[in-house]
């Protein structure tokens, strides 16, 4: 039989409803399961955000953390009041009209405190990127290298570790100079030894996985290993660091700032707001009270997000 009389020959495709049906067998219909429409595809919520959904301290301390930030970026959204105006009796206690009351001279202490989140959070978050930055350079670097420059880098480490973190601010910024910019890099100095340890334990763990050895063996250059495989896999806890730096961090940039370290007066950065009311504490307890309750409160609620997603991480 010729191929032309095979073609000829060939049974025609079966069709559903003009539809050809190209397997089974002729005159086969299909089953049950196959008319039967597939079942819509469930979106599950991942593991990390369905344990801060379900941990209510965590909810609010985000949500002050937000509104922390709202406030640095966008101060007139909470308050209309200029923080530099007088506008009312000096010395006046929290009312409907003040919520916090008024400062020696009559300014609005939450005017003052809103606004001066600002220059708070912005020192804190280059504190943070200065040791996050330079920590996690110097951790890889030791991680990876290994031998005599691991070995020069963390003695170097553990050097400034053993310097108190507020002394050795203390002693860059006589270096530097007072500012609020120069508190930030001496802040961020300070916490660079922490980040390193914490990076390079992680680049010693993650050089030696499987996918690691993998890339090398198909010839990825090693700067390649370096930034692709091994930072990207070793920087969780440091992101976590991170975020408990953002607390510490603050808590620092404020007590530098009390002690007149940071911006000039009349600008209101929260940790001279409370060192501008501490000879008021007899006249106007608020002075001080209110403006260090609002750092205390968001150093807490950063370091509860840090202990959350520390938990997280080493859940997942």
């Amino acid at each position: 039989m010729s191929f032309l009389s095979l073609r000829e020959h060939r049974p025609p495709l079966q069709t559903i409803d003009g539809e050809p049906q190209v397997c089974g067998p002729a005159g086969a219909e299909p089953s049950a399961a196959e008319r039967s429409p597939r079942p819509a595809r469930r979106w599950s919520v991942p593991p990390r955000l369905r344990s801060l959904i379900t941990a209510p301290a965590v909810i609010i301390a985000v949500a002050w953390l937000a509104m922390i930030i709202i406030a640095a970026i966008r101060p007139t959204w909470f308050t209309a009041v200029d923080p530099y105006a007088v506008v009312g009796p000096n010395l006046s206690g929290p009312s409907a009209q003040h919520i916090f009351g008024t400062d020696q001279i009559g300014r609005d202490l939450f005017a003052r405190v809103v606004h001066g989140a600002g220059l708070t959070v912005q020192a804190t978050v280059i504190a943070v990127g200065v040791g996050i930055v330079l920590g996690s350079l110097i951790g890889l670097l030791a991680g990876a290298l290994g031998g005599w420059a691991d070995s020069l880098l963390m003695r170097g480490v553990d050097v400034i570790l053993s310097i108190p973190g507020l002394l050795l601010s203390l002693a860059i910024i006589t270096v530097l100079g007072y500012g609020t910019l120069n508190v930030a890099i001496a802040v961020g100095l300070g916490s660079v030894a922490t980040c390193a340890r914490v990076m390079r334990s992680e680049v010693l763990r993650v050089r030696v996985s499987v996918y690691v050895e993998a890339a090398r063996s198909c010839g990825v250059r090693p700067i390649g290993v370096l930034f692709r495989h091994i930072l990207p896999n070793a920087a969780g806890p440091v992101i976590v660091l991170a975020v408990l730096d953002f607390g510490t961090a603050m808590l620092a940039v404020s007590s530098l700032s009390f002690l007149g370290y940071g911006a000039k007066p009349p600008a209101p950065e929260w940790g001279s707001l409370v060192s501008a009311g501490r000879d008021f504490l007899d006249t106007g307890w608020w002075l001080t009270t209110l403006p260090g309750l609002v750092v205390a409160l968001t150093v807490l609620a950063a370091n509860r997000l840090a202990r959350h997603l520390e938990g997280s991480e080493r859940t997942v």
